[in-house]
């Protein structure tokens, strides 16, 4: 079994729920008391964040990296970043290590390639559903349109992960308008959704919506677990 490392922190509520979802996936493929090896380095998010909202991605790129060559340093054999906004810096951690990044935004199309899926919404942090980073990757290398909401629906769900997600929060009324904006993109053509923020699936899953729904959390989890299993 390969070592994962995992960059997280970002926020810490959603790594917790990457690191249950590779140890389950671990268990599950080889039963018993097996669970993962993994190597997680968790940064301090406030730094992360303040640096977003001044456009200082270089800032944000030196954080990760030196947190990337730690993981590499402590014995992973591959690199995933717990969070979509920060794969907008992937190609700078990755030249700077000599291990493989497996990128969210891959794994992700990659499943929505092989359902066929055309077209598709995505609801992010403002950073992910506005710059091109994210969107390019799926639609360029793997042919699925990508349509977002309009800014005012940005915004709302900017200031849900941010307000309420990353501090751990939970609301009903913010699960009713994000329900809302998934059923609005359906209504724009796109066949399925992509919860792009690694926390929205902390408060939106399928059983809210018959809207078929692409959790980058689960998916890229299920991406690590393989590739750490494979020969």
């Amino acid at each position: 079994m390969k070592t994962i490392g995992m960059l997280g922190g970002m926020s810490w509520e959603s790594t917790a729920s990457y690191y249950k979802a590779i140890n389950e996936g671990i268990r599950s493929e080889l039963g018993a008391l097996h669970s993962a090896k993994i190597c997680l380095y968790s940064v301090d998010f406030s730094e992360i964040e303040k640096l977003q909202h001044l456009g200082d991605w270089q800032g944000t790129a030196e954080i990760l990296i030196e947190a990337a060559n730690a993981i590499e340093q402590g014995g992973a054999d591959f690199l995933i970043i717990c969070t979509n906004t920060m794969h907008k810096v992937a190609p700078e951690i990755q030249a700077a290590i000599n291990i493989p990044l497996l990128h969210i935004a891959n794994a992700t199309a990659e499943v929505l390639s092989n359902n066929n899926i055309k077209r598709v919404g995505l609801l992010g942090t403002r950073f992910t559903m506005e710059q091109e980073f994210y969107k390019n990757r799926i639609s360029e290398h793997y042919g699925v349109e990508v349509i977002v909401p309009n800014k005012q629906q940005q915004t709302l769900v900017h200031n849900v992960i941010y307000d309420e997600l990353c501090l751990g929060v939970i609301k009903d009324e913010s699960r009713k308008q994000y329900i809302k904006l998934i059923e609005d993109l359906s209504k724009k053509g796109a066949e399925a959704v992509i919860l792009g923020c690694t926390e929205i699936s902390l408060l939106v899953q399928q059983n809210n919506t018959s809207v078929p729904l692409y959790d980058t959390t689960a998916i890229h989890a299920e991406a690590a677990v393989k590739l750490a299993l494979a020969d």
